[in-house]
């Protein structure tokens, strides 16, 4: 059995041929084969503490958190695991079939560079009105890479699709010209890759005369699961618990939006421990993940899942779909399903844990709510309405698309009436 030792200062994080190596000694040849050519085209880095405490080996490939974040073929269709296959051991040809593959997996969904990036500003998005997210470019890798990723795009090193700011400065002349933004998400990546006096340079930034205006600071992180030590015990975990402090005691409000997938990434004593710290620093605790086939698509998990973080300290707040991006196909649910699985799991929790929004679909014009399927004079339909939105007059109005078992996201949504084309069709 391999041992991977973790140390303070190093997360030891395993890609490339360590990973293939890695899933040969523990699986065997076939699956290290998958590993070697779809790792050729979606990033894939695993830190030691998933290795070593989350994954169970004997399960494998089964395990959900090994489908969570280990290469499977299926993540490229037939054609295209067999074109990258063909073309191992021909550098040339082989960065061509990769670029192609890659270009045809819809890298930046929902307008993220077409639409959400100001102008000369290529390291913030815009989308809504009151919140700016802030991509430090010291930030933009992960200690592990969920295999599901929307943000895939960010991690394999094509400057033409990754969005990365420099520093503070752009970051804070931005928001002193935008007075309307009340909440800014500084995310990645992930932000706590980052050495705390680095992650430090933004955060006071937003705390400075000028910026009055933002009340909200959130860190968005998949540290806890991951990388646990970087908040408990780590070479500067003190350090980051005393930058939180610093800002709940400046009288704005700090929230960790929390990545979890699966109630086993919060049974590490060493997790809980990093949560009780990082709670007991004052700031707000949330959690998001979305709703993936071979991962958490039974309502059993999410109920587990969100009960074990009330317990913890944590609010639940989004269930995501899947986005159109990358491994679509092989994460992807039907809307209808993940309505299901939403429904059942929030009605097996208590009124604290039933704080989670979804299903919930980020789509171009907005975060849209899938609140069932109903059976209108028109026919059956999904009813839905936007949670956020590009266009705020459409916040909250409901509105219907005709329901079809086999869609997954918004595009393949058809208006049912009239009325629901403002909604649909003029927001795509």
């Amino acid at each position: 059995m391999t041992t991977i030792e973790s140390t303070d200062r190093a997360v030891n994080s395993i890609s490339g041929r360590r990973m293939v190596e890695l899933v040969r000694t523990r699986c065997g040849d076939d699956l290290a084969r998958d590993v070697e050519v779809v790792g050729r085209v979606l990033p894939f880095k695993v830190s030691a503490h998933v290795v070593e405490n989350l994954i169970d080996w004997h399960a494998a490939p089964e395990d959900p958190l090994y489908r969570l974040l280990f290469p499977h073929r299926d993540m490229l269709t037939a054609a295209d695991f067999g074109l990258v296959e063909r073309a191992l051991g021909e550098p040339a040809r082989l960065r061509q079939v990769v670029a192609d593959v890659r270009s045809r997996l819809n890298p930046h969904p929902g307008g993220q560079l077409t639409r959400n990036v100001p102008q000369d500003q290529s390291g913030l998005q815009h989308k809504y009105a009151e919140t700016v997210l802030v991509f430090p470019r010291q930030g933009q890798t992960c200690h592990s890479y969920c295999a599901y990723c929307f943000r895939w795009a960010q991690f394999i090193g094509e400057p033409g699709l990754k969005l990365a700011v420099d520093g503070p400065e752009e970051m804070s002349a931005y928001l002193r010209d935008h007075r309307e933004v009340t909440d800014v998400l500084l995310t990645g990546g992930d932000p706590l890759i980052m050495k705390t006096d680095r992650l430090a340079q933004y955060v006071n930034a937003l705390l400075r005369p000028g910026l009055e205006h933002i009340r909200t600071i959130r860190i968005g992180t998949k540290a806890l699961s991951f990388h646990p030590a970087r908040v408990a015990g780590g070479a500067d975990a003190a350090e980051l618990l005393r930058l939180a402090e610093s800002v709940v005691d400046s009288g704005r409000q700090l929230a960790f939006m929390l990545h979890f997938s699966h109630p086993r990434e919060l049974e590490p004593e060493l997790t809980r421990t990093a949560l009780r710290l990082l709670r007991d620093t004052g700031a707000q605790l949330r959690s998001q993940a979305p709703v993936v086939r071979h991962v958490n698509d039974d309502a059993a998990i999410w109920a587990r899942m969100w009960t074990n973080q009330v317990n913890a300290g944590i609010h639940p707040y989004y269930m995501f779909v899947e986005r159109d991006t990358g491994a679509q196909h092989y994460f992807g649910l039907p809307l209808t399903r993940a309505h299901e699985i939403y429904r059942d799991a929030i009605s097996q929790v208590s009124g604290l844990a039933r704080t989670a929004r979804g299903p919930v679909m980020s789509a171009t014009p907005g975060k849209v709510v899938i609140n069932g399927v109903v059976d209108l004079p028109h026919g059956r339909a999904f009813a839905l309405h936007f949670l956020q939105a590009r266009d705020p007059a459409l916040v909250g109005r409901p509105f219907h698309a005709k329901w079809d078992p086999a869609a997954q996201w918004w595009d393949e949504l058809v208006p049912l009436g009239s009325n629901d084309k403002t909604f649909i069709e003029e927001n795509s």
